[in-house]
């Protein structure tokens, strides 16, 4: 009898829509692995259409068409296999949020992620509006220099908008003030933005590293990815809006132009091959915009090619 004849066959249809179908963890105090998943299902921070709030539960659902068998994912080009047995990823499932406390769910959010920080795991948080980026950037408080890299359509560096600090146009503004926090790589920014030019202007003048989908393209990957300082610990953030819509419908504010799927990942790729990714968010997938549920189901491909390539690189065989 071999492995696959062991057991359940266990098909993505069948059984809990944890993330990629891994264990559930639901006492932070005993997360023992290499990744923790978090869910944010917090998307009040939005100016527009609403809907992200259901995007953890959509993105692991959809993550369980990835779940086939247990050697890992062979991959013919790069003959390679990413996320063996030994790359340890775990559930925790959702921080709790309040409806309308905006600072009560953030708190909620970081306090997953410090447990996860605590417990010596990669954090991956799905969110849930950009928002939700805060509290995250806020929960590696003490943790060493970060270096930002947002794959996004929008600059989000509105410092404040009729009092509002923390809205979904807000997070690399409130990441660049941090102290922890020594640059920005932002990536994919196109057409029409909520920033207003003096958020331009007072990004760049905070350490970032601007650079449009067509500017992207003319550099190429390896050369944006090389951008980033060498020996930087990387945190991602990653908007769903980044893409296209014609590939990635399922979010509140699409932008047209954006990028298609093997741009982000070759870009993904070359960073894990050359710095040393310390936690990531995706957010803004919004399901019920994309009834083919393709959104989400790309949402789920790229976190766990991601998780492929970093492990990869860290020598997980």
């Amino acid at each position: 009898m071999n492995d696959y004849d062991a057991g359940r066959l266990n098909l993505p249809f069948v059984g809990i829509s944890t993330f990629g179908k891994r264990p559930y963890v639901g006492d932070w105090s005993k997360i023992e692995a290499d990744v923790a998943v978090l869910g944010a299902p917090f998307d009040f921070g939005t100016q527009f259409r609403a809907g992200a709030r259901f995007g953890p539960r959509s993105v692991r659902e959809a993550s369980t068409l990835f779940s086939f068998g247990h050697a890992g994912a062979y991959d013919h080009e790069d003959d390679a296999t990413y996320l063996p047995q030994s790359v340890r990823i775990v559930d925790i499932g959702d921080a709790d949020i309040v409806h309308t406390d905006t600072t009560k769910s953030h708190a909620n959010i970081r306090k997953g992620v410090e447990a996860i920080l605590a417990a010596g795991a990669l954090p991956v948080v799905i969110g849930g509006d950009h928002s939700v980026n805060i509290p995250c950037i806020e929960a590696y408080e003490g943790q060493g220099p970060i270096h930002i890299l947002q794959i996004d359509a929008h600059l989000d560096f509105v410092d404040s908008r009729h009092g509002v600090k923390v809205g979904h146009g807000s997070p690399m503004r409130r990441a660049a003030e941090k102290p922890w926090v020594t640059g920005l790589t932002q990536v994919g920014i196109r057409n029409v933005s909520s920033t207003a030019r003096d958020g331009y202007e007072a990004a760049r003048a905070m350490g970032s590293d601007i650079l449009s989908v067509r500017q992207f393209r003319a550099l190429g990957a390896e050369v944006v990815a090389a951008r980033i300082p060498a020996g930087a610990r990387v945190y991602v953030t990653l908007d769903i809006d980044g893409f296209c819509p014609s590939i990635a419908p399922g979010t509140g504010t699409p932008s047209h132009g954006g990028f298609l799927y093997y741009e982000v990942l070759e870009l993904l790729q070359h960073v894990a091959k050359t710095h040393d990714v310390v936690g990531m968010d995706l957010v803004e997938v919004a399901p019920d915009y994309d009834p083919s549920q393709s959104t989400q189901i790309l949402a789920a491909q790229v976190l766990l090619n991601f998780l492929g390539f970093i492990f990869h690189a860290r020598g997980a065989r």
